[in-house]
């Protein structure tokens, strides 16, 4: 270790010290008061995610396919029936009779003052994705920022519900499979058949 890193080694703990730290707000006057000393340098947080929108909502065998991505590149989610039809219907901004699951959820987290701040799907293993829903509470109790463990499907929900953006971490979206031409004959094929089903409403009509 060289002299100058050495002293301030040196000098860094000798302010651990003089502070006495016995607990968390102790810790944080030791942490800035090593700033101002230039003891402690803190690297500036690089930009590891891109936001990303929902292109759409397709059925599957056993499922549904969630399509995610932007201009550049669109990756596709599978998830469960009752996640998807969710998605879709928040998307759409269907009206339900009863309170669904992820309505109970937000329900709870507006009484506690506690909103979504975004969501990140943040990892993927054997096809398997992974998120975490970054939360903000400021009521009587406080003000903190909590970092919850969830599924991406539960999440996307939840962001879609308070109309939060919805971030995918970079060495996510460089690992997954294009599927920009998949999703545009999936749309063109859906309108097409929309189409038809209209020329044979009208057929029918006239005859």
């Amino acid at each position: 270790m060289c002299p100058a890193n050495l002293r301030s080694l040196r000098t860094f703990y000798s302010l651990h010290a003089s502070c006495r730290v016995r607990d968390e707000t102790s810790g944080l006057a030791l942490c800035r008061l090593a700033l101002s000393r230039g003891l402690l340098h803190i690297p500036a947080m690089q930009n590891e995610v891109i936001e990303v929108a929902i292109k759409g909502v397709m059925p599957t065998a056993n499922g549904c396919a969630v399509f995610l991505g932007n201009e550049n590149k669109t990756f596709v989610i599978y998830v469960d029936h009752s996640v998807g039809n969710a998605i879709s219907m928040t998307l759409n901004g269907v009206k339900k009779e009863r309170p669904l699951t992820h309505d109970l959820i937000g329900s709870i987290l507006l009484g506690l003052d506690v909103t979504v701040e975004r969501i990140v799907i943040n990892d993927v293993s054997d096809g398997t994705f992974f998120a975490r829903i970054i939360l903000h509470m400021q009521n009587e109790l406080g003000h903190k920022i909590i970092e919850v463990d969830a599924r991406p499907s539960d999440s996307i929900v939840l962001a879609l519900q308070q109309k939060k953006p919805v971030f995918v971490a970079l060495k996510v979206f460089n690992a997954v499979e294009d599927m920009t031409e998949i999703l545009e004959r999936v749309l063109k094929q859906q309108s097409e058949e929309v189409e038809e089903e209209e020329e044979d409403d009208e057929e029918d009509e006239k005859s």
